[in-house]
């Protein structure tokens, strides 16, 4: 009688592994990946998060054996392709390219379809950048310069960004409220269109992503007065951070990661930080990305839930602050 009721709880329990698989449930331990894995990227191809992405799907498609597929889902800030992926079956096969972004959407719009923490967890920061700020050859000469003139007529001078919500207009907002400055943000389109802008001195200064800004600075025709980060960057190791030039703690990061869907089993988050701490410790990546600005920076699963909560209260304090909504 025991053998009979042995046999029938393993029929059942085959049965209802079955039943998960065709509903797309959790992949049992062990067997993960047995069929193609999606990056979503909201933003379109070519930036930060669509880099880093590809990058990652190249190579976790060879170890793998498992097509890893980037697709791109641009829009309303990042925000489509998150909640594509908050929605998804917890089953590590939809994964999501970020960016600082994902921090800010929380603070600056009134109501999102998923809450960023609650919905989505983290997989493993890819890598950090910095951003510099640029001013016009014609303009100031010193960030203590460009601080003076500010603070002698408030209001007066303006900042450029990539639009409202972006990373370059965060990185300004931050300056704004470490430095104590009373300057007037001016969003435009996107990264060339600020870039411009600060080169004809319409605009006093930008926060441009290093990467974005190398190319003018060497040309000369933008002048580099300060890095958003700790420490000197090898791209312009010339030019001081903003930290040592009278804005102590300052400390603007534009990072770039992967979350997937809340819930989904610890061995498959496990799985998928240990291959991405791999291949962002070859030498290969770091050779493609420091042109770039890129510094591959893997994180546990928990420490990159952590930066992206520290992020949305800095984000949520600076926007209140400033009445910022997304437009």
């Amino acid at each position: 009688m025991k053998f009979l009721q042995f046999i029938a709880v393993i029929a059942l329990a085959t049965g209802a592994v079955a039943q998960a698989a065709q509903k797309g449930g959790p992949t049992p331990a062990g067997e993960y990946p047995t069929k193609p894995v999606r990056i979503l990227v909201g933003f379109t191809p070519g930036g930060g998060p669509d880099i880093t992405a590809r990058y990652l799907a190249q190579k976790l498609t060879e170890e793998f054996k498992q097509q890893v597929i980037v697709d791109n889902r641009p829009g309303a800030g990042g925000t489509i392709a998150a909640n594509l992926t908050a929605t998804a079956n917890p089953d590590g096969y939809t994964l999501l390219s970020v960016s600082s972004a994902h921090a800010v959407a929380p603070a600056i719009y009134d109501k999102l379809p998923y809450d960023a923490r609650r919905d989505l967890m983290g997989i493993s920061l890819s890598a950090v950048s910095k951003y510099v700020l640029v001013t016009s050859p014609s303009g100031f000469r010193s960030l203590k310069d460009l601080f003076a003139a500010a603070r002698a007529k408030p209001g007066s001078m303006n900042f450029s960004s990539a639009g409202v919500g972006s990373g370059t207009h965060f990185a300004g907002e931050l300056l704004k409220s470490m430095a104590k400055l009373d300057v007037v943000h001016i969003p435009f389109k996107g990264i060339p269109e600020a870039l411009a802008e600060a080169m004809t001195g319409r605009v006093q200064f930008f926060m441009a992503p290093i990467a974005n800004a190398v190319p003018q600075v060497r040309d000369g025709k933008l002048l580099a007065l300060g890095v958003s980060s700790l420490k000197r960057d090898a791209l312009l190791p010339d030019v001081p951070t903003i930290a040592d030039s009278g804005v102590p703690g300052y400390d603007a990061i534009l990072w770039f990661g992967l979350v997937t869907t809340a819930k989904t089993p610890a061995p498959v988050i496990a799985e998928l930080n240990r291959e991405v701490k791999r291949i962002l410790s070859e030498d290969d990546v770091k050779r493609r990305w420091a042109p770039i600005g890129l510094e591959p920076s893997p994180t546990t699963p928990e420490g990159f839930d952590k930066l992206i909560a520290s992020d949305i209260a800095t984000f949520t304090r600076l926007a209140k602050a400033g009445n910022i909504k997304a437009q």
